[in-house]
Formats: C-alpha cells, structure tokens, sequence
C-alpha cells in the first residue's frame, strides 16, 4: 500500500509541512504562463498543494482552468484566497482515478511527490488526460534519486527514459530563473503528447 496517500498529505498541510510550498507562483513556471496567448485552453494542475500556478492562471484569464488535490485542506485554502471562483474548479480526486481531457498540465512538485514506483503509471495517466498534441510544461527536480522523500529526485536521463515512448521532449533544460534556494536543481521542461 501507498504510504503517500489521502491522509499521509491532508496531515503535511494540517501541520503546515510542505515545504516545498513557496508562497506564491513559481518564477519558471510564471514565465511559462505569461507567455501563453489562448485564454480558453483547459488545463489542469494536479497534486497542486496550495495551487499558487493555479490562482496565477486564474488571474491571468485562464478561466478554464482546474485544480486536483487528493488532500481537502490544500482545496480549502484556494477556495479562501479565491472565495468568487466556482467550485467546480476545485477537485478533490485521487489523480489516478481522474478523468478529463485537457491542453495543458502543469506539473509543480507533483511527479517528485509520488513514490518513484509510481512513475510509469503517471506518465500513462498524463498521456490519458490529454488532448491529441496537449502538453505537459513545468519543473521536474534534478537531483539524485534516493529513498528519502518526497520529494524524490530524478534526472534529465531518466525523464527522457520515462516519458520518452508517450511523449516528445519539446524542452528540458535547468531552469535559469528558479528561486535562489532551488538553483540547479530544478529542470523546465515541455513534453508534448505523441
């Protein structure tokens, strides 16, 4: 049985224990969004913790937008900061178990917050939940992998091992602009669907 499960994360947010959770939108990510010209593509941030790319989206006028979490405290306190917004933007599903079909995925300390076992089944989920040609474009961690997490680490190499057969690797690169404690240590990438 997965430990990292419901009650494993709604505990990490009950004691404020994710720390990971900067406070606001990820620079790279940020940058990714800013760039994005069409306001009525859906997408979806799953394992979002406290959703800070999501509330961006929201606010840039990406109102096509979803947020997944597994835990209700991280949904609870989007629902806080964005009290206007309609819940049903707001799912509390076990991201396996989700259905949809979207553009774009934004993945922020999602894919290094499962179990490394889980790896292969999450890129098989990505590629179900997208559209023909959607996307996936975020940060991925780059540091060793071990057993002690999450987050879990990873590598260039084994990213492109992984997602390699269902997607193409648009780009992949060290992030120049992560914030100073994760310098180095954060890769940008965009995998789209083949």
């Amino acid at each position: 049985m997965n430990k990292f499960n419901k009650d494993y994360w709604e505990d990490r947010y009950q004691t404020d224990s994710a720390p990971w959770d900067i406070g606001e939108v990820t620079p790279p990510i940020k940058d990714y969004i800013d760039q994005l010209t069409d306001k009525s593509l859906k997408i979806l941030v799953p394992g979002a913790g406290n959703g800070h790319e999501f509330e961006y989206l929201i606010e840039q006028g990406f109102t096509n937008s979803y947020v997944l979490d597994i835990a209700p405290s991280p949904l609870e306190n989007i629902k806080k900061r964005l009290p206007e917004l309609s819940e049903e933007h707001l799912l509390l599903d076990d991201f396996f178990e989700h259905s949809g079909a979207y553009d774009l995925i934004i993945e922020q300390t999602f894919f290094c917050a499962l179990s490394p076992d889980l790896r292969n089944k999450y890129v098989e989920k990505m590629h179900s939940l997208l559209k023909p040609g959607g996307k996936i474009a975020g940060l991925m961690f780059q540091f060793p992998l071990t057993e002690d997490g999450p987050p879990f680490g990873g590598s260039a190499e084994e990213y492109t091992k992984t997602f390699g057969e269902l997607f193409t690797i648009k780009k992949m690169e060290t992030a120049h602009n992560s914030i100073e404690r994760r310098q180095g240590k954060e890769l940008f990438v965009i995998f789209e669907k083949k």
